[in-house]
């Protein structure tokens, strides 16, 4: 037996195991673990994809098995922590304003759907992957910023995030590819000064990090494709 072939596929089971023990994570309010692991699910789908390609075993059994694990790791759970985050506060009693939390959910599911049939997508990204908007997700309630932790509290806010999240997930943003093939600055110096930034905002700002760096990596994007464009 090619033991090689099921490297993978095991990655991906992983994955999706991470993603049942973070729902129970959410379930008993443990935000932090959850971030964790969920954080430990993206790393094994990212290595599935890598394994698969290394071993040249890539085929579609593998495409689908990731893209059902994704619906758990960065579908149920981001929809999930809004659903719970939307039921705090006093517009909450009795009303089917939580449940507007799983629109993320919605979004993940159409996005993974749409992935997998878009030849556009092999080495960048158009609209933001499930992984990121799901990290954004589940680092809003690690957020202790003493300035913005009221409008994280706030419903109103947080169903206006819920929307740009199934948006952005869908959008026809063309985000600039993150993978560095050579050392070469000039050609990569978007990646390169991206990354450097990243690394210093989680060493000084922690979780607060998350949010900013996706935030940064579509502003950029943005800004990368006009100057493109001119």
């Amino acid at each position: 037996m090619d033991i090689k072939k099921h490297i993978p596929n095991f990655l991906t089971l992983l994955n999706l195991l991470c993603g049942c023990i973070a729902i129970i994570m959410i379930v008993d309010l443990q935000f932090q673990n959850t971030f964790y692991f969920v954080a430990l699910g993206i790393f094994f789908d990212f290595f599935d994809g890598y394994f698969a390609r290394k071993f040249n075993v890539s085929g579609p059994l593998g495409v689908q098995l990731d893209s059902l694990a994704d619906m758990v790791t960065s579908g149920v759970i981001p929809g999930l922590v809004m659903f719970i985050l939307l039921s705090f506060g006093k517009y909450s009693t009795n009303t089917f304003l939580p449940y507007l939390g799983f629109i993320i959910t919605l979004g993940a599911c159409y996005r993974l759907a749409n992935f997998n049939i878009d030849t556009r997508q092999s080495d960048s990204f158009i609209g933001l992957p499930t992984p990121a908007n799901t990290l954004f997700i589940v680092s809003l309630p690690l957020i202790s910023n003493a300035t913005l932790s009221p409008y994280l509290h706030n419903q109103w806010v947080l169903l206006v995030i819920t929307l740009l999240s199934a948006y952005i997930m869908n959008a026809e943003i063309p985000l600039f590819s993150l993978k560095i093939k050579n050392f070469s600055f000039e050609k990569y110096k978007l990646q390169i000064g991206f990354l450097i930034a990243s690394i210093a905002m989680i060493v000084f700002l922690q979780f607060l990090a998350v949010p900013l760096i996706i935030i940064t990596y579509v502003l950029l994007s943005v800004a990368n494709n006009i100057l493109a464009k001119k």
